[in-house]
């Protein structure tokens, strides 16, 4: 018997709901990206790395570190604008995050669009290389996972 004051849910409406949201906020990281690194080209940094790691539904940024040539930097101070789009919300948001917080803020974003769930179960682990000369980002992937063999013999 079904509860007639509780509407039912319509889960294609909410999965279109979230496939939008998910393609509008794909299309504020190229300009996150210019300006991140537009920032850290004027403070000289030409590399940053981004390790990270997830499993058992946990996920985080383990490690950025910034280089000039191949010299270990540090990330100056200064502002950072990241437009977000949070869910639900019609509009982005200007954020002004250190850079730091916007290169992990990225980070999470492309992890978020090419290996969503990445921090679940046996999870995944890998590094971002942010080129700034080149103006690319790389990133190198490892997903884990439990498997097993059977193996059945009747005689």
């Amino acid at each position: 018997m079904t509860d007639a004051t509780q509407p039912a849910l319509d889960m294609a409406a909410i999965m279109q709901r979230f496939s939008q949201w998910e393609a509008d906020a794909a299309k504020l990281v190229p300009e996150n990206k210019a300006r991140l690194f537009a920032r850290l080209a004027s403070a000289g940094i030409t590399l940053v790395t981004v390790t990270f790691d997830g499993y058992g539904d946990s996920g985080q940024i383990e490690d950025v570190a910034a280089f000039i040539g191949d010299q270990p930097a540090e990330l100056s101070g200064g502002a950072v604008e990241v437009r977000m789009l949070d869910y639900g919300a019609g509009q982005p948001v200007a954020n002004y995050l250190s850079a730091s917080e916007a290169i992990e803020n990225l980070a999470y974003d492309l992890l978020r669009q090419t290996h969503c769930g990445w921090e679940n179960n046996d999870g995944a682990y890998g590094e971002f290389t942010f080129d700034v000369t080149a103006g690319t980002i790389t990133l190198d992937y490892n997903e884990r996972f439990t498997s097993s063999e059977n193996h059945a013999h009747e005689w």
